[in-house]
């Protein structure tokens, strides 16, 4: 499902989309960083958006266009997240949509608005102007893995992902792309996150369908516990597939927001695993609760400790901070019905450390992929939280990221 060759294609994949990413001057690296995608009919989109009150700019042009329930094209940039920038900052979000509706003959209130980078700078809207109209030149049904490359900042590589699901006998096809790897621990979406699909598919239903999956796949990252400024993740679906629309929760309706979640999912674990200076991929698996909201607040708990993380980055089996996360996550629990996990080794339990072969721990520890079980054994419910350790590196990247 998300081979190397599918994932190449990314938002190009689902029939009527291209995409393009161009050298625009923005980022201090030179690399890529304006992008454009771009449907060639009408498409319904929904989006979920930062609950950041310093919500950036574009977030605000982005949520009127969604309220809108239809959309032609996204327009993003990185380098400078446009956050922090008072009237100008504004102007200069609608300066970026007008720009492209121009340039791709579609009126204004179709395009989706996206920066990610440094707070408080405004957009050098030469720079961006130049960027936006090379994009639209250079659109193409090949271009998902420059527009994937054009959002990024401090990611190691671009993160893209396809799949596909029969509807009413035709293939409909999803793709996405997304950028994160610092300043993530999200409350509605996270990063910046774009999918297409060629489903046909009422504009409310795709509303309903994105929320909910957010809900079990980028809110259950967390790299560093804090929330961006400009989080938002979009889809557009334009119909292209020709498949019966899907106007009601029916069969089709479950089976579109099955691929939607597992493509979302697949995008997130990349997104953990690529996490500033990372050097561990973790996955916290919290069972036994007594519903899923508390099964997440005890693995984002977990997820969120810089205790753990650095423990977890020195290869230290130290079971007391995970245990002790759990305690403090302000969900009722049972330190003597708890148990705790790492690889399968159960290291905790009966309120005490368990015995253990200290030879397959560590085998465990010196591995990239840690999962965490956590089983409360108070519930049937269970969540799963994806994360990354704290390294040297992180403080380096972070303490430089400025200058």
């Amino acid at each position: 499902m998300f081979s190397e060759e599918s994932a190449k294609l990314g938002v190009t994949y689902p029939k009527g989309f291209q995409a393009a990413g161009v050298k625009a001057g923005i980022k201090k690296s030179g690399n890529l960083d304006v992008a454009v995608i771009y449907s060639d009919r009408e498409a319904a989109v929904a989006g979920t958006f930062t609950k950041n009150a310093v919500a950036a700019a574009p977030v605000h042009v982005s949520k009127a266009v969604v309220a809108t329930h239809t959309a032609r094209a996204i327009v993003a940039n990185a380098g400078c997240a446009n956050a922090c920038t008072g009237a100008q900052g504004e102007a200069d979000a609608a300066a970026m949509q007008k720009i492209a509706a121009d340039a791709l003959g579609c009126g204004a209130q179709d395009v989706i608005v996206a920066s990610t980078g440094i707070i408080g700078q405004l957009l050098p809207m030469d720079k961006v102007e130049k960027g936006i109209h090379a994009a639209v030149k250079e659109l193409s049904p090949h271009g998902s893995m420059d527009a994937g490359n054009a959002i990024i900042t401090t990611d190691t590589y671009s993160k893209a992902g396809t799949t596909s699901v029969m509807l009413g006998g035709k293939e409909v096809r999803l793709g996405i792309i997304a950028k994160g790897s610092g300043m993530i621990r999200p409350d509605m979406a996270t990063v910046l996150c774009f999918i297409t699909t060629d489903a046909d598919i009422d504009g409310m239903l795709l509303q309903e369908a994105l929320s909910e999956v957010m809900e079990y796949s980028l809110n259950m990252i967390s790299i560093d516990g804090d929330m961006s400024t400009n989080d938002m993740a979009i889809v557009l679906a334009n119909g292209a597939a020709g498949n019966p629309k899907i106007t009601e929760k029916n069969a089709d309706y479950e089976a579109f927001k099955g691929a939607l979640l597992a493509l979302c999912q697949g995008i997130s674990e990349k997104i953990a695993a690529d996490g500033e200076g990372a050097t561990k991929f973790i996955t916290i698996h919290v069972k036994g609760a007594k519903n899923f909201a508390d099964a997440k607040t005890v693995g984002m708990s977990v997820a969120n400790s810089p205790l753990v993380k650095t423990a977890f980055f020195g290869e230290d089996p130290n079971w007391g901070r995970v245990i002790c996360a759990v305690g403090y996550a302000g969900v009722p629990m049972d330190p003597n019905r708890t148990t705790v996990k790492f690889g399968g080794i159960p290291v905790y339990a009966e309120g005490v450390g368990a015995a253990y072969d200290a030879d397959a721990l560590r085998a465990v520890m010196t591995a990239h992929d840690i999962v965490i079980d956590i089983d409360l054994d108070d519930g049937a419910a269970e969540a799963t939280v994806w994360t990354c350790d704290f390294s040297y590196e992180y403080v380096k990247i972070n303490g430089e990221y400025h200058t």
